[in-house]
């Protein structure tokens, strides 16, 4: 495993408190697209973490709760409004396999990991990508993370985003920093470049939900989970900004699916727009430059939190990849550039 240069501040080991042994509820409101879908169906959208097999199992097994009552019914309909919670149970990832893929540390102790996530490497299985995980490097490189729901994983990244992600090594670790997640106590922070001349940053408070007609993408929708988006202006370019963006809370593509909202696609993001670049009087240097930049130019530069066992302040920086510098880099001769 790669040490990154990147700035932590570590916290002594010690037991966790036996008091963080249970897994919250996770709750989601039915919107409206989703009146009328079977409960698994509905689920299966609003906690996209896990798995329509492993939801079924939970719905059987009374893990699921629809408007406050248990409900063991999998075809049962959910109606606009419904309130569903769910009580996700730890259970050993024994359908995957440990790999030993590189990853870049930038901090470990006893209770968890933190990750540089670099482009390309997909964070879980799913269809199409058996292996070749994030999840798979972690059970080869912390066994122990097998007992852990997901390997540990308490959030995500798309596969072309870069940066920094926190992994639980203890099942109770991971309760408490998912619990973190929830309660919006995780201070995220990225490096976006978009599309286009923004003047001042703002912030999108737009919902988010499947795309009622493109099932790949995510959408803003009217009834979807509460999204919210904190953006700011870091350099500007002449067809192009760099954002510091600070994400309030986690959805699916959140940062992508809210630049894309105003009409200021992440650069190079081939699903959302960002892949078309419409600068009237650019160099063949710089379009050259942004053709050869095959992913979105989104990397997860800042995370902090308390440590869910001495409670210490954690605060970690990944720098921008070689990729992303080089892009800038192009941005910015052009910017100087006499027309």
């Amino acid at each position: 495993m790669q040490k990154s240069e990147s700035q932590y501040s570590p916290a002594p080991q010690q037991s966790l408190p036996e008091d963080l042994d249970t897994q919250g509820p996770e709750t989601a409101q039915v919107p409206p697209e989703f009146d009328g879908l079977r409960l698994d169906a509905a689920a299966a959208q609003l906690f996209d973490a896990y798995s329509r097999a492993r939801l079924k199992t939970w719905i059987e097994a009374g893990r699921l709760t629809l408007n406050n009552a248990v409900c063991k019914i999998p075809r049962q309909p959910v109606r606009q409004g419904d309130l569903l919670g769910l009580i996700a149970e730890a259970s050993q990832e024994i359908s995957l396999k440990p790999q030993n893929i590189p990853l870049n540390v930038v901090f470990a102790d006893a209770h968890l990991a933190i990750i540089n996530k670099p482009a390309g490497l997909t964070v879980h299985p799913g269809a199409g990508v058996p292996d070749g995980t994030l999840q798979n490097a972690l059970l080869h490189h912390w066994p122990r993370t097998a007992e852990i729901p997901r390997a540990g994983l308490v959030h995500r990244l798309d596969k072309e985003t870069t940066g920094l992600m926190v992994v639980a090594l203890s099942e109770p670790a991971h309760t408490h920093l998912s619990a973190l997640m929830a309660s919006r106590k995780v201070h995220r922070e990225y490096d976006a470049l978009v599309n286009g001349a923004l003047v001042s940053g703002g912030t999108v408070n737009e919902p988010i939900a499947r795309h009622p007609r493109d099932r790949v993408k995510m959408a803003v929708v009217m009834g979807g989970r509460d999204a919210v988006t904190h953006y700011r202006v870091a350099e500007r370019f002449d067809w192009h900004t760099l954002l510091r963006v600070q994400l309030e809370t986690g959805r699916t593509h959140q940062i992508r699916v809210h630049m894309a909202h105003l009409k200021y696609p992440v650069a190079g993001d081939p699903v959302y727009g960002g892949d078309v670049l419409r600068a009237r009087g650019a160099s063949p240097a710089l379009r050259s430059a942004v053709g050869a930049f095959q992913r979105q130019a989104l990397h997860a530069a800042a995370l902090s939190f308390a440590h869910p066992v001495t409670d210490l302040p954690l605060a970690f920086t990944a720098p921008r990849p070689a990729d992303f510098e080089t892009l800038l880099t192009v941005l910015r001769k052009e910017r100087a550039t006499p027309a």
